[in-house]
């Protein structure tokens, strides 16, 4: 019962202390969302083609360069592909794409070369949209007027820790 007479006498302390860890545990499950890494999102959409006209090439997809990932701070595996659609649209595919999950994460094509550290990535990109799931393959459009060849990589970047998971080179 001696725990219990200590409660008794400081009411003001363990109720201060009981608050602040309360909180300190709602901070951490909302900034940074622990339970991301127990949850895999798969999401595998086929490759893109576009509607060829009678004036378009035959060729409907042309790929325009292409890597495979390599991990960050995260061990991220799977492939980029930069295609050029009949249309004259571009898009970036990710294939058999495989890493963490995590808050925030975002698809960038940046002009920084594949062969640089975690924080790099967080200048000189265009970002393509969030990240659609952490496994499997997935396209993301490249905007219109947007010069793919001055793209050097592509980046899973996660924005609330401004940190890579993976990066891979885009060898045209």
């Amino acid at each position: 019962m001696k725990v219990g007479r200590f409660i008794a006498r400081h009411r003001l302390f363990v109720g201060t202390v009981g608050t602040v860890a309360v909180g300190l545990t709602v901070f951490v499950l909302l900034w940074f969302q622990p339970q991301k890494l127990f949850i895999e999102k798969t999401v595998n959409e086929t490759e893109p083609m576009a509607t060829v006209t009678a004036t378009a090439s035959p060729h409907a997809t042309v790929e325009i360069a292409h890597g495979s990932f390599r991990s960050l701070e995260h061990r991220t595996t799977g492939r980029a592909r930069l295609l050029r659609l009949a249309d004259g649209s571009v898009v970036l595919r990710f294939e058999g794409l495989d890493t963490s999950n995590g808050p925030d994460l975002r698809v960038y094509l940046s002009e920084l070369s594949a062969d640089l550290g975690w924080h790099a990535y967080g200048a000189h990109y265009l970002e393509l949209g969030a990240l659609k799931g952490n496994r499997g393959s997935q396209n993301y459009r490249v905007p219109t007027g947007a010069d793919p060849t001055k793209y050097h990589s592509a980046v899973i970047w996660c924005r609330r820790f401004t940190v890579g998971f993976g990066v891979a080179p885009l060898d045209q």
